[in-house]
């Protein structure tokens, strides 16, 4: 029997995220994460010499947390500007990385080219969470690493997606994100290709004057939510922003006077088979 189910047009979908990641400046909010990329090197055991690659780099993190431990590493992200920031941050801190644009389905680099592959809250965004899965997989050697940071479904974030997208559903067929902070997805998507998977569940707190504080920020700056607001008429607008501020609301436990938001998230260890 022949399916009637529509194709999802991964190459649309990516456009559309590409978009929404070069607005606004992720990098604002990225340099507040910084500690999750310092926690997951120190997870993976880096080691000085290390052939390292930062997947979704974003502005970085993870990045510089590798190469402060002298690793030799390779920043990739497919948004330039991105790039640029996590640059600038390296030139500061007088640390040598090489960047290059590069996207996460389509890794420009040769097989078993790394021991350490890393993703902080990057790779988990892709539209084609298989091809991703196995491109880290590719590029990694046999008996490398593969380190990742990644928000779980029921987190803060995953609540904040999940809100979104009650208002601008994702396209039909595109995994949520936010299954790569579960346990069985990722074995799902790396199966035989990893000998060994550890997990530990791990919290960030997003600390902000307010929840109004937090919306202006994430309104301005953060594209999948300053687009989601685009996309949307006032009433919708209105909508949602009551919404997220009832989620802040509801996880804050900052109490009255400051916003102190926890929102797990899984650190992941992987050994290549």
């Amino acid at each position: 029997m022949v399916s009637t189910q529509p194709q999802t047009d991964l190459v649309a979908v990516k456009r559309r995220q590409h978009a929404a990641w070069s607005s606004g400046d992720y990098a604002v909010i990225g340099t507040t994460l910084a500690i999750t990329g310092e926690l997951l090197c120190e997870a993976v055991d880096l080691r000085p010499g290390q052939q390292v690659l930062d997947v979704a780099a974003g502005n970085g993190n993870a990045t510089l947390a590798a190469a402060r431990r002298w690793g030799d590493v390779t920043s990739t992200d497919y948004v330039a500007a991105l790039l640029e920031r996590g640059r600038a941050r390296a030139e500061a801190e007088g640390l040598a990385v090489t960047f290059q644009e590069a996207d996460a389905e389509q890794l420009p680099f040769a097989d078993r080219s790394f021991d350490v592959v890393l993703s902080v809250f990057g790779v988990m965004f892709t539209p084609n969470q298989e091809q991703a899965a196995q491109e880290l997989l590719r590029v990694c050697r046999p008996g490398g690493t593969i380190g990742l940071a990644n928000w779980t479904p029921e987190s803060f974030i995953g609540q904040v997606f999940r809100t979104i997208g009650s208002y601008i559903p994702p396209a039909p067929g595109v995994k949520s994100p936010a299954l790569w902070g579960t346990e069985q997805r990722l074995h799902e998507l790396f199966g035989a290709g990893i000998a060994k998977l550890t997990v530990n569940r791990r919290t960030f707190v997003f600390r902000y004057r307010s929840a109004e504080h937090w919306m202006e920020v994430f309104r301005t700056y953060y594209g999948p939510v300053l687009k989601a607001f685009a996309a949307l008429d006032a009433d919708g607008q209105a909508g949602l922003a009551r919404d997220l501020t009832e989620l802040l609301e509801r996880f804050n436990q900052g109490g009255s006077t400051t916003l102190a938001v926890p929102s797990e998230y899984l650190e992941v260890v992987a050994t290549r088979s």
